[in-house]
This record gives C-alpha cells, sequence and structure tokens, in this order.
C-alpha cells in the first residue's frame, strides 16, 4: 500500500512509494474536467491532489457525499484571480480547447465577462475580441489557455485557432460544423473543431443562426487548401428553390407521399407550410427532371 506523509496545508501528502505501474498516472490540468485524488479534508472544504504533488481545492459546498480520503472525486480545474488551483463538480459549458457559444454577462475594464455556468465568470480580453462586444448578446468562443500564467480566457477571433495547413478531411467526406460567422459570401464553419470552411449562400436551403451545430459534407478542396462545405449529401440534387429542395428531401427519406397536385390546400400547409401554389410549382420541378412518379396514392420518389 502507498504511504503518505503530512506537510504543509498545500504542500502535503507527497508519495513516498512509486505508483504501481500499471496505475494511470494523474496530473491536474488547468481548464479541463478530471478524476483527482482526495487527499484530506479541511474546515473548508476539501484538497484534492496529483501524481505529481499539485493540489487543488474544492469548497465544501461543492464536496461530494462519499468522501473518504484516498477516493477520487471528478471536478473542473481553474485558477481564482489569486492564481489558486480551484476545483468545482458544477459543469461548465465549455473546456478548453473547445468552441462554444456564450453570452456576454458583463463588459468590464478588463473585457467581456461570459457566463460559462461557473461563479467565476470567462474573460474576453479586449485584444481577444475580434470585434467590440456587447452586454447580453451571444457569441462563438474559443475557451484558451494561457500557457505564461495558467489562467483560462476566451476569444472571438475564432480564425486564430483554425489551421488548414494539414487537412484530416477528404472530399465527400462527411463532417461536423459549428457556424461562427455570416457574411454575403456565406456561412464561416468550423469543420470537426479543427479547420474552417465555407457554405456559399447559394447552397443554403434551409435556417441556420451563428452557434448551431449541423452536419455538413466536404464539397471542394481547393488548391490553397480552403474547403467548400455543402449541407446536402454529395451526390444529391441541389435545388435553388427551397420549397423544391424540402419536398425532395422529404420524398428521398419517404419513398412515398400521400400526397398529390389534387390535395387540398390545407393538407398540404399542415404537411409542408407551404401554399398549394408553392408545392405545385416544387413537383413540377421534380416531375419534369424524371425525379417523382405521381400516382393516385401519392408521389413516388424514383431519384
Amino acid at each position: 500500500m502507498d504511504r503518505w506523509s503530512v506537510g504543509e496545508p498545500w504542500r502535503s501528502l507527497r508519495r513516498t512509494t512509486p505508483a504501481a505501474p500499471y496505475l494511470a498516472v494523474l496530473v491536474i490540468r488547468t481548464g479541463r474536467t478530471q478524476d483527482l485524488i482526495i487527499l484530506r479534508h479541511t474546515s473548508e472544504g476539501l484538497i484534492l491532489g496529483d501524481d505529481d504533488d499539485a493540489e487543488a481545492f474544492l469548497p465544501k459546498s461543492g464536496s461530494p457525499a462519499h468522501d473518504a480520503d484516498g477516493s477520487t472525486v471528478r471536478v473542473f480545474v481553474y485558477r481564482d484571480k489569486d492564481g489558486r488551483l480551484m476545483a468545482t463538480t458544477r459543469p461548465v459549458k465549455a473546456q478548453v480547447g473547445e468552441f462554444v457559444q456564450l453570452r456576454v454577462r458583463a463588459i468590464r475594464g478588463a473585457g467581456a465577462n461570459m457566463d460559462w455556468g461557473l461563479d467565476t465568470d470567462l474573460l474576453i480580453p479586449h485584444e481577444e475580441q475580434k470585434k467590440d462586444m456587447e452586454e447580453g448578446r451571444w457569441y462563438v468562443v474559443r475557451v484558451a489557455l494561457d500557457t505564461r500564467t495558467d489562467q483560462i480566457y476566451g476569444s472571438t477571433r475564432i480564425e486564430n485557432f483554425l489551421d488548414n495547413t494539414s487537412l484530416t478531411v477528404e472530399k465527400g467526406e462527411a463532417v461536423a460544423l459549428m457556424v461562427f460567422s455570416r457574411s454575403d459570401l456565406g456561412l464561416s464553419v468550423i469543420v470537426n473543431d479543427v479547420h474552417q470552411g465555407l457554405v456559399h449562400a447559394n447552397e443554403i436551403f434551409k435556417p441556420v443562426s451563428i452557434g448551431d451545430r449541423i452536419t455538413g459534407y466536404v464539397k471542394h478542396i481547393r488548391e490553397d487548401n480552403k474547403l467548400d462545405i455543402t449541407l446536402q449529401p454529395i451526390g444529391y440534387r441541389q435545388y435553388n428553390d427551397a420549397n423544391t429542395a424540402l419536398l425532395a428531401k422529404r420524398l428521398r427519406s419517404q419513398g412515398l407521399l400521400h400526397l398529390t397536385d389534387k390535395s387540398s390546400a390545407e393538407e398540404i400547409h399542415a404537411e409542408f407550410g407551404i401554399s398549394k401554389k408553392a408545392f405545385k410549382k416544387a413537383l413540377g420541378a421534380l416531375y419534369k427532371e424524371r425525379k417523382v412518379r405521381i400516382g393516385e396514392d401519392g408521389i413516388v420518389w424514383i431519384g
């Protein structure tokens, strides 16, 4: 069994025998949720540690019900305003290295204070704001760590954290997207939390907002490694008319719709939320391209 020697309050309980080789080594990582060892109790809370003599403080209000010395507790670790390592069992909205949409709680001298789930706000310094931020508004943020001070901070300079130098995606591949800005060109998106891509404006056929997480597909890789992203699976016809795209998507997934151009306006609106005139126009476009067959029982997708 390992033995422990007791020292000063924040420097105590050092291992006097090496850990068994098959045990995972615990290391305190600022800005991460992790399992730490309960070293000892104080009147104000628990002292948690790792296998490298580092310690963090978990206040009594957040301590687990069963907290015997030597057991582990899962916590998020951060530094308070005085630089001390603190732990909390409260969930945070994002960890270091992640992108998240957050609301500005307040604008103060040092920058924007973001609500990210803790009593201590996430600070976005003025120099890390792509544009001056406004109180109450939502922004896509990168949670980062200052390696000099070991302090967590946020940034809205999203492009600085994306790299297309060495791509990890291929043409046609399905990718996870997060929308971080909009322009006349279209939607700028984070691709797989690593790369930057663009969904062109003429290929957006559904409502998409800043901060949305959606699935996309790599449509084209340019010579400079810029990524053109589409929201439709590669090989599927993309229609400029939103109603045609909606009808085509529903037919692809279901194969048959029990509606025709003779259905009532009420039935069509209940199903698609569009007028009968718009429905007939969309259906006509698909019929002209020989994508559907219209029968007595409904519309059949023949692709």
